[in-house]
């Protein structure tokens, strides 16, 4: 039997694993000497043993009991006893923050009797009637199942009643009455009454909050973020401080820094008169911290120092909850705080210039994700209009969408490919899968530091809070501002998460100050801390990477974008857009051709078109490497679609005439070519090796682009890839075909035109065998997009919307395996093929040009795999940078914060 609870006293930060991240913060503050109420953590490891076997594990109960008499003894009260009680607060605290992700259960303890005392002892009877009440309306939705919409309404209901428009306007008496109200609708729900033993509150308390590990937010909130499921959480029993004692006691959030924009200064909510769930559920509009300082000068002075102390301990942002009783400051809870990517980046850079972190530090503490975010657009705010409403911005960025009212409603509209921004007074945990639908959240209620304020910073989504110029009706499913103006469900609305402003209709976008960075090297008009902040980490990372980032880019425009963003090269270059638009008559001509003169003819019509292009992109990336891949779709994706093609000619029968003659002639063409599944038909080498002239043809084309740029005095350096080899054989017989054209073009022209010949990696058979084929090739790309294609055995176009949301959902995918690299499978061959063919060619050049290139997690993969360069789309390019520098420094050991 192991151990499974631990005092405050006994952990630390470095204890997470074992005692969930708010149990070790708590611990490790009460090693700072901070004023934190006495309690104790039951583990992960308990909640891990319960799960498993659906009860009690031995002796959690005997040890939970012996930390309570040391709480006890130091409170000098006792659980429940009548003339005064000790009050607890049970939390659920994982190893990664997921906030309100799970269960709570304040006030355990009160009881008909103790409820008294307390109201005795505090010479307060609102109080201790206010608090019983909150244990049983949380105590019945939490651990008995009841409904907690149940316990809303009939606190609403008495509001009415009673003419109060909020709770603070109810009595001794009246809430007296809504807990005898509360206990009642348990039983008529449940059939059992409310428990009025503390020690079983405690313990079904402590035993929900476990269950509550696998509840449907919890689960949803875990894939999202990829938090692994079976971690468990610990459970945080800590004596109970009130906030709610009065005008001289209250609660609040902090931030050492501002969470949104990484700002200095302190910033955060408060509320006087009101216990710590009141200031995150948002259902009171909060003041901000800096009032505290006039409300109650010494516990904001107190307050200002242990945050300071904090911010240099952890050296970070740090979100810490407070309470004050009746003027005494008590710290509830500290972690480093969930930011935007603005603040990420801002936090960063500052906490370096004042000495706090290094410059490695910095760069493992920001994330190609929050570049990609602050890529983004913003509106352009010059031309959006006067808004609709104004609220705190709480998460930064601009979304455009259809204002929804449920959450359910959201996940509706966007399954069916709909843009839409959720709209509520305020958000609950409940609402969580609205959020990961909607493109933004909006509340009239809250700060920034309320549930829908921290949950959408963390997700990356855009958010305003507190907009108090909305009456919001989400009866009636529509929100109404302050001049009259009614918005329904359905209409399109603007919110910008940077402003805390709300627009009517889609306003316009402008490009972000970073990417106007990134195109153009240098910083907008005024200076912008942010996109000097992006600046030097991508700076640092170049230095550090040991990865080349190049870019898929078809185009000159696209290769010359990509070097404007940082591309070494074209790791890419798809020859097949090349046929696409008005030259595709000439690869129908090709395909249709009756003998060998008329398809030379074809191809000698796309010689010069070809070399046109390559010149262009050679020019665009001088002196950089263009790897170009030959011809790789089927065929027939060149020709007309067979039901457009059958439709035209039996409406043209149908008419009495004769069909086109060409159109026939397709139809023929297209029926000939047809393949069940052309994923693995005639397509990439094998096109190669039974269409005459086709790999001649392109051959000439790049080396004739080569000679024409060596001519003009660039520094070409193309590189020749071959699609889809599943046998060395393969390769041996095009290599063979491409080295002749070379050298024809070399004598022809006087110039030696030399082009590395390589393959791309993207079968099984061609992973397993690739000490074979390195003997043939003098690079490998892995195309991992169907490289994943062909080891899952799908096809990604027929099964992504098929079935992945299930397989996501039923947890057989963490995430899309065409999203982030599958390690165990197609990582596998990965390996293989890169050990295999290192050791037959030593110094083998190996990269990656699937879109896997520029995904963060699959670029540490591929840099822990020992590749040397991941391509990836232009605008993936310094997420990649950023990226592959970070991996160098987490495999040389710099710490990597979530």
């Amino acid at each position: 039997m192991g151990r499974y609870v631990y005092d405050f006293t006994e952990g630390g930060r470095d204890m997470a694993d074992l005692l969930g991240g708010k149990g070790a913060n708590l611990a490790e503050m009460t090693g700072l000497g901070l004023p934190v109420p006495q309690g104790f953590i039951v583990t992960t490891e308990a909640c891990r043993a319960f799960l498993a076997s659906g009860a009690e594990p031995d002796g959690m109960s005997r040890e939970i009991s012996r930390h309570l008499s040391a709480v006890e003894t130091a409170a000098g009260r006792s659980l429940g006893q009548p003339d005064g009680p000790l009050l607890l607060s049970v939390r659920s605290g994982a190893r990664f923050s997921m906030p309100g992700m799970m269960e709570t259960v304040l006030d355990i303890g009160l009881n008909d009797a103790s409820v008294l005392g307390l109201a005795k002892v505090s010479g307060n009877e609102r109080f201790a009637w206010d608090s019983y009440r909150r244990l049983v309306q949380m105590f019945g939705s939490t651990v008995m199942g009841v409904d907690a919409e149940l316990f809303e309404r009939a606190m609403t209901l008495l509001k009415e009643r009673r003419g109060a428009p909020d709770d603070l306007q109810l009595d001794a008496s009246d809430l007296a009455v809504l807990v005898e109200t509360y206990k009642n609708l348990i039983h008529v729900v449940t059939g059992e009454d409310f428990p009025q033993s503390p020690a079983e509150q405690l313990r079904l308390a402590v035993l929900a909050v476990f269950r509550s590990w696998n509840g449907e937010r919890a689960r949803l909130y875990r894939r999202r973020e990829h938090i692994p499921d079976d971690l468990g959480t610990a459970v945080t029993v800590q004596r109970m401080v009130f906030g709610n004692l009065g005008p001289d006691s209250g609660s609040g959030v902090a931030f050492t820094r501002d969470p949104a924009t990484g700002r200095g200064g302190l910033y955060g909510d408060y509320l006087s008169n009101a216990q710590g769930e009141d200031v995150v559920a948002g259902i009171r509009n909060t003041v901000p911290l800096a009032e505290l300082e006039q409300l109650d000068p010494a516990s904001y002075r107190r307050l200002r120092e242990h945050l300071r102390t904090l911010e240099s301990h952890y050296r970070d942002l740090c979100d810490i909850e407070f309470t004050i009783e009746r003027g005494t400051l008590w710290m509830l809870q500290t972690r480093v705080g969930k930011r935007t990517a603005e603040a990420a980046f801002a936090i960063a850079a500052e906490l370096v210039d004042e000495g706090l972190i290094t410059a490695d530090e910095a760069l493992s503490r920001v994330s190609g994700d929050g570049l990609a975010h602050l890529m983004f657009p913003r509106f352009d705010t010059s031309v959006t209009g006067d808004p609709l409403a104004h609220g705190l911005p709480a998460s930064p960025g601009a979304a455009v969408g259809a204002a929804v009212f449920d959450s359910t409603e959201a996940v509706r509209r966007a399954a069916a490919g709909e843009k839409v921004v959720l709209v509520r007074q305020e958000t609950t945990p409940d609402d969580l899968p609205g959020m990961v639908a909607a493109q933004a959240v909006l509340t009239s209620r809250g700060g920034k530091t309320s549930h829908a304020a921290v949950v959408a910073r963390g997700m990356g989504k855009v958010c305003v809070c507190g907009a108090e110029e909305l009456t919001v009706d989400t009866e009636a499913r529509r929100f109404t501002t302050r001049d009259g103006t009614v918005v329904e469900e359905g209409t399109v609305i603007s919110v910008d998460g940077s402003a805390g402003a709300v627009y009517p209709g889609a306003a316009p976008l402008a490009d972000s100050a970073v990417m106007r960075y990134l195109e153009t090297g240098t910083h907008a008009e005024q200076p912008d801390n942010v996109v000097d902040a992006v600046a030097r980490a991508l700076h640092l990372a170049d230095r550090t990477r040991r990865l080349e980032v190049r870019a898929n880019a078809d185009t000159p425009e696209d290769a010359a974008r990509a070097r404007r963003f940082g591309a070494q090269g074209v790791g890419l270059c798809r020859t097949e857009h090349m046929f696409l638009g008005e030259r595709r008559k000439l690869v129908e001509q090709m395909i249709l051709a009756a003998d060998g003169d008329t398809r030379e003819q074809a191809l000698a019509a796309l010689l010069p078109l070809q070399r046109r292009d390559f010149v262009g992109i050679l020019e665009a990336m001088d002196g950089l490497p263009v790897t170009i891949r030959l011809l790789d779709p089927p065929l027939h994706e060149f020709l007309p679609d067979h039901t457009e093609l059958a439709v035209r000619i039996a409406t043209t029968e149908a008419h009495g005439d004769l069909p086109d003659p060409h159109d026939t002639e397709l139809l023929d063409a297209v029926n000939r070519m047809h393949e069940e599944n052309p994923m693995l038909g005639l397509r990439g080498v094998r096109l190669g090796l039974v269409v005459p002239g086709l790999v001649a043809m392109q051959v000439r084309a790049i080396a004739e682009a080569v000679v024409e740029r060596r001519r003009a005095g660039g520094s070409p350096k193309a590189e020749i890839m071959v699609p889809l080899v599943g046998a060395v054989e393969e390769l041996r017989i095009e290599r063979e075909e491409v080295e002749r054209v070379l050298a024809e073009v070399s004598a022809e022209s006087g110039i030696e035109v030399t082009c590395p010949v390589g393959t791309m990696i993207e079968l099984p058979r061609a992973a397993l065998t690739a000490g074979r084929i390195a003997g043939q090739a003098e690079f490998f790309s892995f195309g991992t997009n169907d490289l994943t294609q062909t080891t899952w055995g799908f096809s990604r176009d027929d099964v992504e919307a098929a079935f992945f949301s299930a397989y996501l959902d039923k947890g057989v995918f963490a995430t899309s395996p065409f999203e982030t690299i599958d390690r165990e499978g197609v990582g596998r061959l990965v390996g293989i093929a890169v050990a295999e063919g290192r050791a037959a060619r030593p110094g083998l050049t190996i990269g990656v040009c699937g879109e896997h290139g520029g995904d963060p997690e699959s670029v540490h993969f591929f840099h822990a795999a020992g590749l040397d360069y991941v391509s990836c789309s232009p605008f993936r390019v310094p997420v990649a940078r950023l990226e592959a520098g970070r991996a160098a420094l987490a495999r040389t050991g710099a710490s990597d914060s979530r």
